[in-house]
């Protein structure tokens, strides 16, 4: 591992950013993650990588390297996505406000860390109206901790680097001031957004691409009470689809292999419609909106529109609004989200359809962090390599814990219950910070 860069993902949930940065060539040795569950799902699909189930507020860089096991080996990158909702905008000290907790602490660690380079990556909100002074303020709080940020700074949308969906994000790079700064990473170009066109007449993989050879989830009654099935004979249709089931001669990137069985569909748990909610779904047009549910059907030659997380317990426990099957009358799965994130078909997902499709919502495609973690690579002058070891994925138990099995696996409070009297005001500061903002952090 010594011979490959290191990176440290903070907010990592289920790992979208993880997976990218070790598809571009690095070694992902910490994750912190304060939701438990997430934080095992994050741990079954990179076991080798120390997870740290509690907040970064109060977490010290010694305490990451002690659980990453890296000494004082240099750190090469830190990256993550604060919670975004809820921001102070009040104020010429906006970064002591204690709504932008977690973006201080995010520079905080980083400058203790002394890691080379970092990315930062939000919501596109940041960059419109008052939210301006915000950003303008951390790249000045990121300033005077040592670091140079590129600018401007760029909003990139995923469905440029091969993900069919239409996702805009805030990224922002950055270098400590005695390392080359890092560039924003080009679009792929047309005739490399071709290879995943069956027909070679779009520039972009389509839903279709992403889609048509999933076996149809409803055609397994075992679904109904299970998110995984075993498929007899599965054949991949375009490029894309082939290379989220690891079939292309380049799958896997400069990442680790994973031993994995590619003929069990995973993640697919079926949901129970109405006949009448059949009905409104093959009434609505392929690209519009059904007007009851206002979820979007997808168009087979388009993309998908933006995937977006539910709510957590605090905030009323709503479902994500999965879009609309374009050949089927109902909502696609997770496995569907999946694909149109850009993950393999290896990555697994928590059991369940509310935290599975959480997970997806709330993450960086893979696909864009890879992107993004590979103008980095370029900038610290590392050369990725495909390493040759294999890695076996984690226990399936870790996917199918609720919050207080997963809260007892990791030794942590349950992070929704009781709240002490005499600690009132630090829970509900830090449930309302980072937890209960944390599942719509993706929303805007």
């Amino acid at each position: 591992m010594n011979d490959r860069p290191i990176g440290i993902d903070l907010f990592a949930g289920a790992g979208g950013m993880s997976l990218g940065f070790e598809q571009a060539g690095f070694d992902i040795v910490a994750a912190v993650e304060i939701d438990p569950i997430h934080a095992a799902v994050h741990h079954f699909n990179f076991p080798d990588t120390a997870v740290i189930a509690k907040s970064i507020v109060g977490l010290s860089g010694a305490d990451v390297r002690a659980a990453a096991g890296i000494g004082r080996r240099p750190v090469d990158i830190v990256f993550g996505g604060p919670p975004c909702q809820g921001f102070s905008l009040m104020g010429q000290r906006m970064l002591d406000d204690s709504r932008n907790l977690l973006v201080k602490e995010f520079v905080r660690l980083v400058a203790e860390l002394k890691a080379k380079t970092f990315v930062f990556e939000n919501v596109k909100g940041l960059t419109v109206g008052k939210h301006r002074m915000f950003l303008d303020a951390l790249i000045d709080a990121f300033g005077e901790a040592g670091y140079r940020v590129q600018v401007p700074w760029r909003v990139l949308n995923a469905l440029n680097y091969g993900v069919p969906q239409d996702r805009q994000r805030l990224f922002l790079l950055g270098a400590r001031k005695d390392i080359r700064l890092p560039s924003y990473p080009d679009p792929i170009t047309v005739l490399e957004h071709d290879l995943f066109s069956a027909n070679g007449k779009h520039n972009t993989p389509t839903c279709a691409d992403a889609l048509a050879d999933l076996p149809d989830a409803e055609l397994y009654p075992e679904l109904m009470i299970s998110d995984t099935v075993e498929i007899d004979h599965w054949t991949a249709s375009s490029t894309y689809a082939r290379e989220c089931r690891c079939a292309t001669k380049n799958a896997w990137h400069w990442g680790y292999v994973r031993a994995w069985d590619p003929d069990m569909l995973t993640s697919s748990m079926r949901t129970v419609h109405t006949d009448i909610s059949r009905t409104r779904f093959a009434n609505t047009f392929a690209g519009e909106v059904e007007p009851i549910s206002r979820f979007f059907k997808l168009r087979p030659s388009g993309v998908c529109n933006t995937l977006r997380a539910g709510t957590d317990s605090a905030r009323g426990a709503f479902t994500s609004p999965r879009p609309i099957h374009y050949a089927f009358s109902r909502c696609i799965t997770v496995r569907e989200m999946a694909r149109l994130h850009g993950y393999p078909d290896w990555f697994r997902f928590h059991v369940t359809k509310w935290h599975g499709a959480r997970q997806v919502g709330n993450s960086v495609p893979p696909p864009l962090a890879r992107a993004v973690a590979g103008s980095i690579i370029e900038a610290l002058g590392f050369a990725p390599h495909r390493p040759s070891k294999k890695i076996a994925l984690g226990s399936p138990e870790l996917l199918s814990m609720d919050m207080g099995e997963a809260a007892e696996y990791w030794k942590v409070p349950v992070l929704i219950g009781r709240r002490d009297r005499k600690n009132g005001l630090h829970k509900r500061k830090q449930t309302e910070i980072e937890h209960s903002l944390r599942a719509n952090m993706r929303s805007e």
